[in-house]
């Protein structure tokens, strides 16, 4: 009888300027507990995941079932146990997560035999953008771009010494409603400005230079001027998290999570001061996850 365990970390994307093409990993993770048997079958061990009639209308089955096809192959039945601390609609990438699970799903059910890179593409081919898929798939922070083939390429960087803090309201906000805000065209000098404050954001972490980082975070072009206005506390929370200490604070993805870049062996000190003073938030001190997907 085949069983194994599948075991997808969250991702945060953009990191300030780097839209739809910069995002790291984070450790908090989906796991699916797969046993093959005659009928398919889920069961969910989270508040987090959402609820499902069918096995056919489970997300996670829908991708495995699309990669299957693709490949003329058949998903054999299964039992999937399926656990989640990644809260859904808050910019810490559970769609990326899912997409991923779906996808080794149906590599070790059907014996694929997918590379990394096959299952970067399909899961960008999916979401429409890489960065959450990458971050999730390798860990770590990763830099990617979609060519004009529509071929990914991506860099990881290599470990930040860093700790992260996340601030994570009670509300969702659906990804659809933060996309409808941002402009569908930058002139050629707003773009150009965007473009420069990203790539000195990338430079300083490869130098280690987090106070430059921060402050290229925090001075992104791209989208958190026209989302600002969706995500509770915006300013606040960057004020707050700035006087404790934090290089710099963004939206995390589409939000309306929040995420500071601090001081390694501050994180936990920096949580503890920003739960004081927000309410309906659930503030966390996280470490960025440099293993991605993992298959026992």
């Amino acid at each position: 009888m085949k069983q194994f365990k599948v075991s997808i970390p969250a991702s945060s994307a953009n990191i300030g300027p780097g839209f739809d093409s910069a995002g790291l990993a984070l450790n908090r993770f989906l796991t699916l507990d797969v046993t093959v048997q005659e009928e398919w079958e889920f069961e969910h061990k989270s508040h987090f995941l959402p609820s499902f009639t069918n096995y056919t209308d489970h997300f996670i089955y829908q991708i495995a079932k699309q990669t299957a096809d693709s490949h003329q192959k058949v998903l054999p039945g299964c039992n999937v146990t399926v656990a989640s601390e990644i809260p859904l609609a808050r910019g810490l990438g559970s769609s990326a997560s899912a997409v991923l699970a779906g996808i080794e799903l149906a590599n070790q059910l059907c014996d694929l035999s997918l590379t990394v890179e096959q299952k970067l593409q399909y899961g960008t081919d999916i979401e429409g953008h890489p960065d959450n898929i990458a971050a999730s798939l390798f860990g770590g922070v990763v830099v990617t771009a979609t060519t004009t083939n529509d071929q990914v390429e991506y860099i990881r960087l290599p470990a930040l010494v860093l700790d992260v803090v996340v601030c994570i309201p009670d509300s969702e906000l659906k990804t659809e409603t933060a996309r409808s805000v941002l402009p569908t065209n930058f002139s050629r000098k707003s773009a150009t400005t965007a473009s420069a404050v990203s790539n000195v954001m990338i430079a300083a972490l490869l130098s280690g230079d987090y106070h430059v980082a921060g402050r290229m975070m925090e001075n992104d072009l791209f989208h958190e001027p026209y989302r600002a206005e969706l995500i509770p506390n915006y300013e606040n929370i960057r004020q707050e998290a700035k006087a404790m200490g934090a290089y710099g604070t963004v939206i995390s993805g589409a939000g309306p999570t929040m995420i500071s870049f601090v001081p390694k062996g501050k994180g936990a000190y920096i949580r503890e001061q920003m739960e004081a003073g927000l309410a309906g938030y659930t503030i966390a001190a996280l470490q960025i996850d440099q293993t991605g997907l993992q298959v026992n």
